[in-house]
């Protein structure tokens, strides 16, 4: 098939076009690479769009985190245009174009598919495969959000708009492409990002939207596990998480997705402590630049809970919660929770360490050389982090920080000064050595 262009096959609505002096976006504002996939489209006669996220960014003056980009070029034109792709996906295919240190997403214009080609059961809207390529009109009525449907075309560098995003952008509107009800239950993960948009940009939800959320939030139960992993990372990513599970509260999500986190209201309804600031302390570390591991910042949105359960336990028996009967608890409460999230073993497991060493480090009961191999374990730096945003959110704890920080810091200085290798290090050498003939 030639690179021409492709028309739709019926009469489709005409967009609203803002040419260049009519919009704040300029090609020193996109990523290099980005421009680059565009150009080499353009040039062999295809369509090239900047999509998404990044043209929604760019006209409200912010600085994306991805650039994407679509095409009327299909997979195997992609390939031969570009040597750098990679053909990847299954429910939804798309190229990434490969560069030194970056990856443009590339995908080809789609349209809404047709029920037929789903496999979910009879009467279920639920999306399994989105492979049915289409046009520029087609491919934004089957996004997501008016706000996230602009094109950005790098012909003309005009911004083009079919659905009313411009407008909602500046009304500050998350609003659904469509019936909210049918759009909700193809794709259930839509109702956790309107809450991420909405607290992400300091936005409103539209009217009909939080109604149909309200309506279709069950739908929630049919996600792929691994979809709502992404999901629920990105948003404690985002520095806005706060924002975003404050409207999940109120739109009824946290009941279906994630009841834990209704433990930050119950934990000082029920004396355990005020435990409202976890996630506004997660946005103020984004804020400042600060990495939080994937383990910690789940154990953090999951600390409410725990620490409710050990407040529960300690004010019926009396006494400290000793580590097993904490490990039996914490492991009650995971299993649900990865039963409705897919998390890699790893991090499940590193999860589950993360707590047990906060619960430790809670501990009184230490003698100086056993803080001080503690200190040293794999696990202490995530822990002493978890510690770090329970100490920050609640205002108490900030002593006891400070001097496990001392006890690391010392510890970092015997070991530089004696030049010794790690535990892992000399379990490894050890075991080297018995493989060469010595007693198991």
């Amino acid at each position: 098939m030639t690179p021409a262009t492709r028309e739709a096959s019926t009469k489709e609505p005409q967009p609203r076009i803002l040419s260049r002096p009519d919009h704040p976006i300029s090609r020193s504002l996109i990523d290099e690479d980005a421009l680059k996939v565009l150009y080499r489209l353009n040039k062999a006669g295809f369509q090239g769009y900047m999509v998404g996220g990044s043209v929604r960014d760019l006209m409200l003056g912010r600085r994306p985190k991805d650039f994407d980009v679509s095409t009327n070029a299909r997979p195997p034109e992609i390939r031969r245009l570009f040597r750098n792709a990679r053909i990847i996906g299954r429910r939804f295919r798309l190229a990434h174009i490969l560069f030194r240190d970056n990856v443009i997403e590339l995908s080809t214009f789609r349209r809404a598919p047709d029920p037929e080609e789903q496999a979910s059961g009879p009467g279920d809207r639920l999306i399994t495969s989105d492979n049915t390529f289409g046009t520029p009109a087609q491919d934004a009525f089957r996004r997501d959000f008016t706000i996230n449907a602009l094109f950005y075309d790098i012909a003309d560098y005009s911004v083009v708009d079919y659905v009313g995003g411009i407008e909602d952008l500046d009304r500050g509107l998350v609003r659904v492409i469509g019936d909210p009800d049918v759009r909700f239950q193809e794709d259930p993960v839509r109702i956790m990002r309107a809450c991420e948009f909405a607290g992400r940009l300091g936005f409103t939800i539209e009217t009909e939207t939080q109604l149909a959320i309200r309506r279709n939030v069950t739908c929630l139960r049919k996600g792929a596990p691994a979809r709502l992993s992404e999901e629920i990372l990105q948003l404690l990513r985002c520095g806005a998480a706060g924002a975003s599970v404050q409207w999940m509260l109120e739109l009824g999500v946290l009941e279906v997705l994630l009841p834990e986190a209704l433990a930050m209201i119950r934990a000082q309804q029920e004396g355990a402590g005020d435990f409202s600031r976890i996630l506004p302390t997660l946005d103020a570390m984004v804020a400042e630049g600060q990495t939080v591991p994937d383990p910690t910042l789940l154990a953090a949105l999951l600390l409410p809970e725990v620490m409710l359960s050990r407040f529960t336990y300690e004010r019926k028996h009396g006494r400290w919660m000793p580590l097993t009967a904490f490990q039996a608890t914490r492991q009650a409460l995971l299993t649900p929770f990865f039963e409705r999230f897919a998390f890699a073993n790893h991090k499940r497991s590193a999860l589950g360490h993360v707590l047990d060493g906060f619960h430790r480090l809670c501990d009184d009961r230490w003698t100086p050389a056993k803080r001080r191999r503690f200190a040293g374990t794999a696990n202490f730096p995530g822990s002493l982090l978890l510690f770090e945003i329970m100490a920050r959110a609640t205002g108490h704890g900030h002593e006891r920080l400070e001097a496990w920080r001392a006890v690391a810091l010392q510890r970092g200085r015997r070991v530089e000064a004696r030049g010794e290798r790690s535990p892992r290090s000399r379990s490894r050498r050890g075991g080297r050595r018995r493989g060469r003939g010595g007693k198991a």
